[in-house]
């Protein structure tokens, strides 16, 4: 069995920065090991888990439900009509309220602020499962996709194409935490958060592994990754974004253009779009094996957070 990571015990998990790399190493080697059945330990077995949800969810809100049951444990799902957050109560109220109820709180919200007040006034261990700023749950299965598939993620370059959204920042922290090249290539006005960058170059000592540009560039990406143009509650931002991305796509063309390189995508997708149906149902997409190691990679950090 691998030893447990005693420094994560206990903790809110809100961004890939607030992990250590001994942490992200032991986390990916626990998933495998759940993933493979070799490790079946049940640490969440008695206690109760809230789901709290603002935003729709398919795949966050199944790989968790289906994580914390089999490692024992059981789920309240609460959704913005059941908890509305600074509305009918106080974000502060609402943690306090909770921690008498459950063991600890998984929390998809809009707005990263709120998630950070949830966790400032909860005792228990929060979760994130996405804002508007972060998704590191979702960054944590990629990572352990590319483990998979490649063995040592320092030699990984992932060329990174579309919005500065939550994933790419996300995926920009992690870069440095696992010291991998990455190269994010956006429109102009749209960059990812500049914080999260700076704070990244701080994290691994001045290596800048991160490349920002406006220009695409992929012939030796070893992953290429996007995601949606418009997110949830960018709707009304939807005609000029397809305007400003239109020649960010992800096509067989730009595929062809680095031959060896994995697609990936945090998925859901919007094809015809940021993707085409060739690249995403294609040989080299990787996506539904990313998928389904959010329930491995989140079974992983949750045995962590509540070991022993």
């Amino acid at each position: 069995m691998i030893a447990p990571v005693i420094s994560l015990r206990g903790r809110d998990f809100i961004d890939v920065a607030d992990l250590e790399p001994g942490d992200l190493r032991h986390l990916l080697e626990l998933a495998r090991d759940i993933k493979a059945g070799r490790w079946t330990e049940k640490p969440l077995r008695g206690r109760h888990m809230a789901m709290l949800f603002q935003r729709p969810s398919h795949r966050t809100r199944v790989s968790f439900e289906v994580g914390i049951g089999r490692l024992g444990g059981a789920t309240t799902t609460l959704t913005s009509q059941d908890v509305q957050l600074g509305f009918r109560e106080s974000i502060a109220d609402a943690a306090r309220v909770l921690d008498r109820y459950v063991d600890g709180v998984i929390a998809r919200l809009r707005s990263h602020g709120d998630l950070l007040e949830l966790a400032r006034f909860s005792e228990k261990p929060v979760i994130n499962a996405l804002t508007d700023h972060s998704h590191p749950c979702q960054v944590l299965a990629d990572l352990l996709t590319l483990d998979e598939l490649h063995g040592d993620l320092a030699h990984e370059h992932l060329v990174y194409i579309g919005d500065g959204n939550n994933i790419a920042n996300s995926l920009i922290e992690a870069s440095a935490l696992a010291g991998f090249a990455l190269t994010v290539i956006t429109p102009p006005g749209y960059d990812p958060d500049q914080a999260v960058v700076e704070r990244a170059r701080s994290m691994n000592s001045g290596r800048h592994n991160v490349t920002l540009t406006s220009q695409i560039e992929v012939h030796d990406a070893t992953a290429i990754y996007t995601d949606v143009w418009a997110s949830m509650g960018q709707e009304d931002e939807r005609a000029a974004r397809q305007k400003a991305f239109s020649q960010y796509q992800v096509n067989q063309r730009l595929m062809d253009s680095a031959p060896n390189a994995v697609f990936m995508h945090c998925l859901p997708a919007h094809r015809g779009e940021e993707v085409t149906d060739e690249v995403i149902d294609g040989p080299r997409s990787v996506v539904f094996q990313q998928a389904e190691n959010r329930l491995y990679a989140q079974m992983a950090l949750m045995a962590e957070l509540f070991a022993g």
